[in-house]
């Protein structure tokens, strides 16, 4: 009977087990299921009337050193896609979790047709200048999350005003990449779904400015005696700012799109224009139409924050 009974207990136990692996295959282990994740790009406005686009050619995409699936070799035109405009560029499976290393590599001499040349600047009278740099691709190092759901869309925003410099002391317009590390920092990435914006408009009545951008800080971090001098190597104002927006239109309007919840200031900024250049002017006085605290607006994800702002002098 001994024996029996031994027999029957040592079927049973593994029956057990065969049907907990069992489950266990059919339910997966969390920590090793995967998540559709779509990548896209996005750009902040450049500040100069001679620049009609800024064309890239980008040959591979690459998150923690693997291709972007779907991805092929593209060129597109990075000033068109603002005011929250994107372009698909392809898709990966990812595990939920943070990441932080996207590689962008560039082709600067040939674009998706085989036309000559890859990155290029094209003015406002036809002609293009081919941007260079020493670097052949750009690393992006900010880091983003990838959530437990099939809806990820991680949105890198490729900020052309941090990151395309004009040459000085020629003659013919000259662009180029900035230095690799201020590339690098002119690139942030965020996961759309864990992203608001801030919309509204700029009355001007007094007609202060030739143009007024808008630039989004986190709260507490503006510094206007450094960010109204030009910063680093290249010379870049504003440089801290998160993102920034141009006030243009019918209405005045603006949009600063794909900020991650948090607080923010606003700052807003006065530039005349001389011939086809932009020059900083002044920051400007502004209320909030609404009586929004503009040194510290909430947003959350998913939502759309109205700040509708008069211009009431300047600043500096």
């Amino acid at each position: 009977m001994q024996p029996f009974l031994k027999n029957v207990g040592i079927t049973m136990g593994v029956a057990i087990m065969m049907f907990s692996c069992s489950k266990d295959n059919e339910n997966g282990n969390p920590e090793s299921e995967t998540y559709s994740t779509t990548y896209k790009i996005t750009d902040a406005p450049v500040d100069n009337a001679e620049i009609e686009a800024v064309f890239v050619t980008v040959s591979d995409v690459r998150v923690d050193g693997t291709s972007l699936e779907g991805f092929n070799k593209t060129t597109f035109d990075l000033s068109a896609l603002v005011n929250g405009q994107t372009k698909t560029l392809g898709n990966l499976q990812m595990e939920a979790g943070s990441y932080s290393n996207i590689e962008l590599v560039l082709d600067y001499d040939a674009d998706m047709d085989g036309n000559a040349p890859g990155c290029y600047v094209e003015m406002a009278d036809g002609t293009k200048d081919k941007i260079e740099s020493t670097s052949q691709s750009i690393d992006i190092t900010d880091s983003f999350e990838v959530f437990a759901t099939n809806t990820n869309e991680i949105i890198i925003d490729f900020d052309l005003r941090k990151t395309v410099k004009e040459e000085q002391g020629t003659l013919e317009s000259d662009f180029n990449f900035v230095t690799a590390s201020e590339l690098s920092a002119g690139l942030r990435t965020v996961n759309q779904e864990a992203t608001g914006e801030i919309k509204g408009t700029v009355n001007d009545a007094e007609n202060t400015s030739d143009k007024i951008v808008v630039y989004a800080y986190e709260k507490g971090t503006y510094n206007a005696e450094v960010e109204t001098q030009g910063q680093g190597e290249s010379n870049i104002r504003f440089a801290n700012a998160i993102t920034s927006a141009e006030v243009g239109g019918i209405n005045n309007s603006y949009s600063l799109n794909f900020l991650e919840a948090g607080e923010y200031e606003l700052i807003f900024v006065s530039y005349t224009q001389d011939g086809n250049q932009f020059y900083f002017n002044s920051t400007l006085e502004v209320e909030s139409t609404t009586g929004l605290d503009l040194g510290a607006l909430e947003v959350t994800s998913a939502l759309q924050l109205s700040a509708n702002v008069t211009v009431i002098g300047t600043t500096s």
